[in-house]
């Protein structure tokens, strides 16, 4: 495991899902918390499901007890957000250690998720929906 330095005290990273983007910042410490735009991540996130989500990085790796983590979450939806949070913690995880990467590789959390709503086209009623067609 590497250990910062005093010139580099955290690590910071990305994470994106939809439109929705996650910035994180991970520190080492003693005394464990994880800020979501300034609020407790049990305040940010509404639901059992969505803190799980969001945690689920630190948890496959059982390192949730060492950092304290900061994360700026703008865009998309709570559901999307709560995605990106997880994408940037374990991107910032393999950044402390390289060896969780096979962890978190195989429970696909490196993997920016590209599904997105498809666009409308014009002359149908949704992306692919159309109107009933009639014969006479």
């Amino acid at each position: 495991m590497a250990t910062p330095t005093t010139k580099d005290t955290y690590i910071e990273t990305v994470g994106r899902r939809k439109t929705a983007i996650a910035r994180a910042r991970i520190t080492p410490s003693t005394k464990t918390s994880v800020t979501i735009n300034g609020k407790d991540i049990n305040d940010y996130f509404p639901t059992q499901t969505l803190r799980a989500t969001a945690m689920d990085a630190f948890l496959k790796v059982a390192l949730a007890t060492q950092f304290t983590t900061t994360v700026m979450a703008s865009g998309g939806g709570i559901a999307g957000q709560a995605t990106a949070v997880r994408h940037a913690i374990a991107r910032a995880l393999i950044e402390y250690d390289i060896n969780l990467r096979g962890v978190l590789k195989k429970e696909g959390f490196l993997k920016r998720d590209p599904r997105a709503k498809e666009r409308k086209k014009p002359g149908l009623v949704k992306a692919r929906k159309r109107k009933q067609w009639s014969k006479r």
